[in-house]
């Protein structure tokens, strides 16, 4: 055994160690994830920096913590900036951290909270702000990589539920340097181009949070917020969230699910229509028998209006008659009352006043047979208007033009189509005057007539 040349006591050797640490190392970067994160009363960060292979003892004090713009915990990837050193008092090296920084997908992360939270307070999330899509739209604009698998997709289902829509593909990097611009400027250009595209679909397939980055960029953002037509957001899988699903008018889970959102199949249009049918005839149907009611009531209240016209005619002629009749007897009376009278008072030729008398009498009558004669005329205008607007109100009227109404046998069904029918059915034509029981033998469609 060679003979030494000096015994060094513990602390020796950790002062030369620590000495020679600290020179040699003065300030260096590490890169690792923080395990066993604890903060004391003291609020100096105490934690492990390790990788698969090795790990190292790290102190953060609390002083230079001001410009830190996140909260360390187990499991960040972090870069930090620091000096090597030996804790003495137990003969560790440990790393004295002057900065510390996220790194890869902790600094993403950062970044996306950081830009939703400042996009939010702006108010560009609102519900309020958001345009509805219209129901059926003509010309959509997809903004994709024409490649990818987002397009293939998308157009499948598209057309599989309505294919009467004309879609524009509007290529754009959806990954890399260069794409956040690409993707805003598109909307932009697509916005004042007046195009007449009434949705925009803004889509890509899946990946990690650095290839959906470009979704994650401001200007990106901005620009779906300043676009005045609709935006649909289906970037990624389900699970997967980004910036532009936020702002957007409406988010889909994959770009399958935004062709499902946009336009509903053809049969359920189809569907939709024919319940629209349904209901419509059913308020014509309704309209008329409350029509047909009223009639009905009139007529019962009324009666026939010919016969009213006629009864009334002959109670004013007869009135007349017996008007004429009395004032006839009554300018007797007079005309002899006041012959008499002037031969008594005056001597007067009782034939000459009478012939006066008489005159004025005849004048006054021809005035009231006129007065007369006025108010039948009156009466019987009004007579015939209100025949004419019962004539109108009857269903009779519009058979007597020649139209027939169809029913069924036995039910007595109204037919209003062909096809509510089939050959060899029973029907009854109810016409002006009596009906008619007929059988179907061949069925005319429209497009045949």
């Amino acid at each position: 055994m060679p003979a030494l040349e000096k015994i060094y006591t513990v602390s020796e050797l950790t002062g030369e160690i620590k000495g020679l640490l600290e020179e040699e190392f003065p300030f260096i970067w590490v890169e690792g994830e923080i395990s066993n994160f604890r903060v004391p009363p003291s609020g100096h960060f105490y934690f492990s920096l390790k990788d698969a292979g090795s790990q190292v003892r790290a102190v953060f004090f609390r002083s230079g913590q001001g410009g830190l713009g996140f909260v360390p915990e187990d499991g960040l990837q972090v870069l930090c900036l620091g000096r090597v050193s030996v804790y003495s008092a137990r003969g560790e090296y440990q790393l004295i951290l002057e900065r510390m920084e996220l790194k890869g997908w902790g600094a993403l992360q950062l970044a996306f909270e950081r830009l939703k939270e400042r996009l939010q307070q702006e108010g560009l999330f609102e519900a309020a702000r958001k345009k509805k899509l219209p129901v059926l739209p003509r010309k959509v604009a997809v903004v994709t990589s024409p490649s990818g698998a987002a397009i293939r997709d998308f157009l499948r289902i598209l057309y599989r539920r309505f294919r009467n829509i004309q879609v524009c593909v509007f290529p754009v990097l959806v990954q890399g340097e260069g794409a956040s611009r690409e993707i805003a400027e598109t909307l932009t250009g697509i916005n004042r181009a007046n195009l007449g595209i009434e949705v925009i679909v803004l889509t890509r397939g899946g990946g990690s949070i650095e290839d959906l980055w470009a979704f994650n960029e401001e200007r990106v953002a901005r620009a779906i917020a300043a676009s005045a037509i609709p935006v649909i957001s289906a970037v990624g899988h389900e699970v997967d969230f980004t910036i532009a699903d936020f702002v957007a008018d409406l988010r889909a889970s994959t770009p399958s699910a935004a062709a499902e959102l946009l336009i509903r199949s053809q049969a359920e249009w189809a569907g939709e229509l024919e319940a629209f049918q349904k209901d419509l005839r059913q308020a014509l149907a309704r309209k008329l028998e409350r029509l047909n009611e009223k009639t009905d009531h009139l007529r019962r209240r009324l009666g026939d209006p010919r016969r009213r016209w006629v009864e009334m005619s002959l109670r004013l002629d007869d009135a007349a008659a017996r008007l004429r009749s009395a004032l006839n007897n009554n300018l007797g009376q007079k005309a002899h009352r006041l012959g008499v009278a002037g031969e008594r008072l005056w001597g007067l030729n009782p034939r000459e006043r009478l012939a006066g008398h008489s005159a004025r009498l005849a004048a006054l009558r021809i005035q009231l047979q006129d007065r007369i004669q006025n108010r039948f005329h009156h009466r019987e205008l009004d007579l015939e208007r209100l025949s004419q607007t019962l004539q109108a109100l009857s269903p009779w009227a519009v058979l007597a033009r020649g139209y027939a109404l169809a029913r069924t046998l036995p039910e007595l069904t109204v037919i209003k189509e062909a096809r509510q029918v089939s050959p060899g059915s029973a029907l009854r034509l109810q016409l002006s005057r009596g009906a008619l029981d007929c059988r179907v033998e061949e069925i005319w469609k429209e497009e045949d007539s």
